[in-house]
């Protein structure tokens, strides 16, 4: 069980950066979704921060399982809410949100099992 948190977890925070770097570096695509959800343009590198902070703690929750555990849920919590401004904003676009709350849930399930 341990090996396959490991896979998760490093999926997930390859995931998370992957998501900050094109915030940071206002890739249009994502830019194109903030603007579909009405989110503020200069308040995007906060949220790159938020995925940076999670990728981190899941990383090292590899060593510290509390710290995963906090990350994985912090993760949880950060894409229930980009779902929710997804679906205030009637976006379609709620795919990828979708993918890693599950992507997360199963993360976090498998930190459980392997403490």
């Amino acid at each position: 069980m341990y090996i396959a948190t490991v896979v998760l977890s490093v999926i997930l925070a390859a995931l998370l950066v992957f998501s900050g770097i094109g915030k940071l570096r206002h890739d249009p695509k994502q830019m194109g979704v903030m603007k579909a959800i009405n989110f503020p343009e200069d308040q995007v590198w906060w949220l790159a921060i938020i995925e940076f902070t999670g990728a981190l703690g899941l990383l090292l929750g590899l060593w510290a399982w509390p710290i995963g555990l906090a990350a994985v849920i912090g993760v949880i919590m950060y894409f229930i809410g980009a779902l929710i401004f997804h679906l205030r904003a009637h976006d379609k676009n709620i795919g990828p949100a979708i993918v890693i709350i599950v992507l997360a849930v199963v993360t976090m399930v498998m930190r459980l099992t392997s403490i």
